[in-house]
């Protein structure tokens, strides 16, 4: 028989359609396999055999069976082509699942056992790889002979001949591995961790020897290892991660080799974390990966290819948002400033990339440090090597996108010197070195993006004339990415410099007309893309009225842009839809139907970006849709190419062996995932700036969005949750004023509309459902924070239902103590329970989970008092960290909580006073700040005044420092609570000591909050005819004036009224002081 390609296919096709139905064809293929000459045709039958055996081995007569069985094995055993083998051995493993189910074929194991220990390497390779594909396709139905497995395998994975019967072991183990029950079989867990050390001397010999498939194959099982039970690597684990760190700065191996070690170190971070903090890993980690950055090369050669150094800069990434900044951000800046002041420029630019990829994870830490950090990077930014100040711009635009407000604070060193960077690259335009300064200009204007996002709008304002001239001449750059770039900086620049950036308004419209309906490149959309970004911030910017004209064909070009079939363009049309919500409100009336109808539209799209092959069996289903796993998958056609000749083996055989990866890839998050991500905020974002005119189209949406908190991509579950929420929210504003308003506390003192109260069982039902074993902290985190928002705005309706307060109670106490799954390792490991550290990424968990509390006790009010006990022990523990972010957090948390729960807090009053009079001597101002309000409250809402007069003299003494501080935050609540101390227990408060150094403190500049007790207090006093304050007048006239004037928010409006009235009876006695101030007079 001719092995000619097109004849074997059309010979195959015959042979399925005329032959394959009868059981007998099976026992043909397996002769031909078992006995023909031709490798070719051997091939061909056992693929073909191996998907009939299922159909027909129950078919074929018992009396045959045996001997066919003992054939099919002596071949398999003493086939010489491994592809051929192989194949033979996974029709071997078909068989045996059946027969074995069945009780037959009893002593296959035996048989491969006994054949991998005889002297001949083939066959024992061959035996241990069918009892490879044996155990992966029934290693439960093997676990009672794990023992002599693994007695076996202890020899096998020690073969001094073959390499291919040590990785066969390491395969086998690896499916061993998967089902072992840890917990109830000790035994095994011992053999496999025994196994171990010399699963790592496989791996580290076929990387010595070079041996890229074999290499490749040691590491796929070691991975497969960190998501089996944690006790199998456990007494390993810190060995193991050294091994792999090991391998990735080992220069003379190969590259992928140590890509994949480094994959493995990310893995094991993102799984193992826990365990990776408890054994201090971090430092050596960190400081590893920084040493292969170096040598990251030419950055503009091969984006795309996976190198040590890229992924180096990946594992930093990774374990600054996982691993404590203890462990990673500390070593790194220790380490930073030998690599900024190298010789070597490639060790600068090292220095400056790790940075930047890692102040994502620890945006709060590196804050803190930033003013050693500027510094250094103002001088990369001057560096001699281009190179160096490409990454320095990069450097700068990432700190910039997670510190607005403290680079943007520095504006003044910074944007001269990325304005002397972007000069000096666009005068070299025309020079030997354009794509080198072509680089510089697009870092340029990345940079400046960035950071004139974080500028006020009075900062951002002087430097229009210096920026926009320079960003406009760029627009018409032959380079679209460079006029991207400059584009995208102009819309930061308008929208951080407001009304002022009005005079540039028209030109830059009109300049950027030319870009918003291109489309006839990918090029082309992604500017289109950016361009219609950058017009909605500089709508934003000028306001409704100047952008009127521009909208009708904004709109058309957004609408356009949904059908060309660009992902990104869809997503940014609908970015530019949520803009116009905000700018206009509910004036966007006239084009909310057609902006419902696409994100609708969108949202209830089929996923069928997956395509999967399932062969000529399915040719009567190519093209059309079939749901696996839940979900939509388009089926494709079989591939053209069926191998049959020897030069393409290995090609075939990694088919053979890699069905799971073809399902594993189900699990990719799809673009039209990533579109219903932000279609879903849209909507979040329309409905709650339109308000009543989104009312016609509450239901639809409700029941489209509600089946997304399900969803398998966590991004779209997050919008979900949280469009539901703010659905609900939207809702209760539009009640009539009666219903809209709440009183604190359960039952319900009057109930919400039916719609409303019905809404809220939805959302509360679909979100406890997913909150419990929710596995994305970023889920969890929105989810805490949204249900937080929503009480303090809308009261306790939303968990008035029987059952909800409990649920939500345990599923919050749960992440104080840092149970939840999301806060867990893959695999349970109870010694690390005191692990005291944590990430910053974690503990924002924490962080919206305490607000969700606050919220609690607003919406509960002195009904939370009972509740306040079971959330006592964890606050308490975090207010007594080491950890001041936590520290100040949690005594923040306390001063709320008595806020909300009002006179229920008397139970608690001794123990909270104890830890707050503790924490005013804190050596960090805001946990002391925060105290100070605590204190005031707890004096405020106690009745228990024994017990706080007690401690007067002592509350008197340590908020004296805190009125002489220099932080305004601090000076305002220790102001404030004085002030409550005042009005409590005045004849306790030496008033004629105090008051003049609190009046001298006024106005407050930062917690207006607190303006409410300082001025009643004042009030109050005025009213007794307090001496004190009488003779304080002439001080205090500045002070109501400037209170009295904008910002409107300083003061309730109550408390302005009787301000108002106060100063009213100061012009009465002493009209001179008043009329001095032309607000006060205009009150008169």
């Amino acid at each position: 028989m001719d092995p000619n390609t097109e004849r074997v296919k059309a010979a195959t096709a015959t042979l399925r359609e005329d032959y394959y139905t009868s059981p007998e064809s099976l026992s043909l293929l397996l002769q031909l396999l078992t006995s023909h000459d031709s490798p070719q045709l051997r091939q061909l039958a056992a693929t073909q055999a191996r998907t009939l055996v299922p159909k027909h081995w129950k078919s074929l007569p018992g009396d045959q069976k045996p001997h066919i069985r003992n054939q099919l094995l002596q071949a398999t055993l003493n086939e010489q082509t491994a592809l051929q083998r192989h194949s033979s051995a996974r029709v071997i493993s078909a068989i045996a699942k059946i027969d074995i189910e069945n009780g037959e074929w009893a002593d296959l194991p035996t048989l491969m056992q006994h054949a991998a220990s005889t002297p001949n390497p083939q066959q024992r390779e061959v035996s241990v790889y069918i009892l490879f594909t044996i155990l992966e396709s029934m290693s439960d139905g093997f676990m009672h002979r794990f023992q002599d497995l693994f007695a076996l395998f202890a020899k096998t994975i020690r073969d001094p001949e073959s390499a291919e019967v040590r990785v066969n072991t390491m395969l086998a183990l690896s499916k061993m591995a998967m089902v072992l029950d840890a917990d109830n079989d000790p035994d095994s867990l011992r053999s496999f961790q025994e196994a171990i050390p010399q699963m790592v001397a496989v791996l580290k010999q076929a990387v010595d020897a070079g041996d890229e498939d074999r290499t490749m194959q040691g590491f796929e099982v070691f991975q497969t290892l960190l998501g089996c039970d944690s006790q199998l690597l456990n007494i390993h684990f810190r060995d193991l991660i050294q091994f792999m760190t090991d391998l990735a700065v080992q220069k003379t191996i190969e590259d992928e080799a140590r890509t994949q070690a480094l994959s493995f170190l990310m893995q094991a971070v993102r799984y193992r974390k826990l365990k990776i903090q408890g054994l201090k890993f971090g430092e050596q980690l960190t400081l590893k990966s920084l040493e292969i950055v170096t040598e990251l090369g030419d950055l503009s050669a091969g984006e795309d290819d996976v190198t040590p150094a890229r992924s180096a800069l990946g594992l930093l990434d990774l374990m600054a948002s996982s691993l404590p900044p203890s462990q990673v951000i500390v070593p790194l800046l220790h380490a930073l400033g030998p690599y900024v002041g190298s010789q070597d420029p490639d060790r600068r630019r090292a220095g400056i990339m790790a940075l930047g990829m890692c102040v994502e994870g620890a945006p709060d830490f590196i804050a803190t440090q930033l003013q050693e950090i500027l510094p250094m990077v103002l001088r990369l930014l001057a560096d001699p090597e281009v190179k160096v100040r490409q990454a320095a711009l990069n450097g700068v635009a990432r700190l910039a996108d997670d510190l607005p407000e403290d680079m943007g604070k520095e504006h003044q060193k910074l944007i001269p010197a990325l304005v002397k960077n972007l000069d000096m690259a666009m005068r070299g335009l025309t020079g030997s070195e354009d794509d080198r300064n072509l680089e510089i200009v697009k870092g340029c204007c990345h940079a400046i993006d960035s950071l004139i996002d974080g500028l006020e709008a009075a900062d951002a304002k002087q430097y229009l004339p210096e920026l926009v001239p320079r960003m406009s001449r760029l627009f018409a750059h032959d380079d679209v990415k460079v006029k991207g770039a400059a584009v995208g900086a102009v819309g930061s620049i308008a929208g951080s410099a407001e009304q002022a950036f009005l005079p540039y308004f028209e030109a830059t419209m009109n300049a950027l007309s030319d870009y918003v309906r291109i489309k006839d490149s990918e090029e082309e959309m992604d500017m289109r893309c950016t361009t219609c970004d950058a017009i909605g911030s500089i709508a934003t910017a000028v306001g409704a009225e100047p952008f009127k004209r521009y909208v009708p064909h904004m709109m058309e070009a957004t609408e356009e842009g949904l059908h060309l079939g660009h992902p990104r363009l869809r997503e940014t049309s609908y970015i530019f839809w949520s803009t116009m919500a905000k700018v206009y409100g509910s004036d966007f009336k006239p084009f909310l139907a057609g902006v419902v109808k696409g994100l609708i539209e969108s949202l209830e799209q089929e996923e069928t970006d997956l395509e999967v092959e399932l062969g000529q069996e399915a040719a009567d289903l190519v093209g059309q849709e079939v749901t696996i796993a839940g979900k939509k998958v388009k089926v494709a056609a079989p591939s053209d190419d069926i191998q049959t000749n020897g030069d393409d083996d290995d090609a075939i055989d990694e088919d053979d062996n890699n069905d799971d990866d073809d399902w594993d890839a189900l699990t990719a998050v799809t673009a039209v995932a990533l579109e219903k991500e932000i279609a879903v905020e849209v909507v979040g974002d329309v409905m709650t700036h339109v308000k009543r005119e989104y009312l016609p189209y509450v239901e639809k949406t409700i029941e489209v969005v509600l089946p997304l908190v399900e969803h398998p991509y966590e991004g779209t579950r997050k919008g979900a949750i949280s469009t539901l929420f703010r659905a609900y929210a939207a809702l209760w504003s539009l009640q009539d004023e009666a219903q809209e308003k709440w009183e604190p506390g359960l039952p319900l003192q009057a109930e919400p509309t039916a719609e409303i109260t019905k809404l809220g069982e939805l959302i509360i039902t679909g979100t406890l459902a997913v909150w419990l074993e929710e596995e994305d902290g970023g889920v969890v985190t929105d989810i805490n924070r949204s249900l937080a928002g929503t009480l303090k705005l809308c009261g306790p309706a939303l968990i008035s239902r029987e059952g909800v307060l409990e649920k939500v109670t345990n599923l919050l106490v749960m992440t104080l103590t840092r149970k939840h799954p999301c806060q867990q390792d893959l695999g349970e490991e109870d010694d690390l329970d005191d692990l005291e550290e944590t990430s910053e990424y974690d503990w924002l968990v924490i962080d919206t989970a305490l607000d969700a509390i606050i919220g609690l006790a607003v919406a509960l009010g002195p009904a939370f008092g009972h509740l306040y006990k079971i959330f006592e022990k964890p606050i308490m523990k975090f207010a007594s960290s080491s950890d001041s972010t936590e520290r100040s957090t949690a005594v923040g948390v306390i001063a709320e909580c008595i806020r909300g729960m009002g006179s229920s807090v008397t139970p608690y009053t001794s123990g909270l006073l104890k830890l707050l009079l503790h924490r005013m001597s804190d050596e960090d101002t805001e946990t002391k700040s925060n105290a100070a309000f605590a204190i005031g409250l707890l004096q405020e809402q106690s009745t228990n005044d024994q017990e706080i007069l007690k401690s007067f003299s002592t509350i008197l003494n340590k908020l004296e420092p805190l009125l002489r501080t220099q932080e305004s935050r601090a000076l305002d609540n220790a102001a404030g609570c004085v002030s409550r101390m005042i009005m409590k227990h005045r004849n306790r408060v030496p008033i004629a000591e105090v008051l003049p150094v609190l009046v001298a403190l006024l106005p407050l500049k930062q917690d207006f909050e607190e303006n409410e007790p300082v001025y009643k207090m004042i009030i109050s006093l005025y009213s007794a005819a307090e001496p004190t304050i009488i003779s304080l007048t002439p001080q205090l006239v500045p002070v109501f004036a400037q209170v009295l004037d904008p910002p409107e928010d300083q003061l309730k409006a109550e408390t302005k009224e009787q301000l108002v009235e106060l100063v009213r009876f100061v012009h009465s006695k002493r009209a001179g002081l008043v009329e001095r101030h032309e607000r006060l007079t205009a009150l008169m």
